[in-house]
């Protein structure tokens, strides 16, 4: 059985911009994903709503998602793979953040990843990244009012920043707006219909990416 960890923020929590709370564990596009890859994966689901990539937010505590990586892959190493879908929470306008930060951003998950003692008899997992669902324009009139019009200019540059990365890292890369959108109402989260399309296309990324790979975690 191959692992995979799916690490993110409320796109990956499931926050539904439709009828509030969160959507259903079958229609989140993690637990889409697991049904469309079937018993020979296992899929684990880590998202937090507000989490950044390094960033410390003095409002909502515990969101820095550099902090809490060590101890989440530790509760579930070892792992095949750790997709890593973050960055829409850096774009708030108290992190004043530019293209090149999030990109540096982006290098700390991914050392901080190479960094961990993963069990010494399996290879160490391999790494996708995926940039998200752009923030649609009208975002500073939603009821999220700590993103400015700005952040929806700058998450176009999560492609361009995250994939150069990928290519320095030696990481796999997917651009989840490439087949996702975040929904009208809200500008920033993913309807149902969103998250099937991106477990769908993730679901065949991942597959071929492991496909290679000649080991399984028990």
């Amino acid at each position: 059985m191959k692992h995979i960890l799916c690490y993110g923020d409320s796109n990956t929590f499931g926050t539904d911009p439709i009828h509030g709370g969160r959507h259903p564990d079958d229609v989140r596009w993690t637990g889409v994903l697991q049904m469309l890859l079937g018993s020979d994966y296992r899929v684990i689901e880590e998202g937090c709503g507000g989490r950044t990539t390094v960033f410390e937010d003095e409002i909502s505590y515990g969101r820095n998602g550099l902090k809490m990586l060590i101890p989440i892959i530790a509760s579930h190493n070892p792992l095949d793979l750790i997709v890593v879908m973050l960055g829409t929470n850096d774009l708030k306008k108290r992190f004043q953040v530019t293209s090149w930060d999030l990109g540096r951003a982006m290098e700390q998950i991914v050392d901080t990843i190479r960094s961990f003692p993963f069990a010494p008899s399996y290879p160490d997992p391999e790494i996708l990244i995926v940039s998200p669902v752009l923030i649609k324009t009208g975002i500073s009139d939603s009821i999220y009012g700590c993103f400015t019009e700005e952040a929806s200019a700058m998450s176009r540059c999560f492609r361009p920043e995250y994939e150069a990365v990928a290519r320095q890292k030696n990481c796999h890369f997917f651009d989840a707006a490439s087949v996702a959108e975040a929904s009208e109402k809200d500008r920033l989260h993913m309807t149902a219909e969103n998250h099937r399309k991106l477990a769908a296309a993730l679901a065949k990324e991942i597959q071929k990416l492991l496909i290679s790979c000649n080991y399984l975690v028990p």
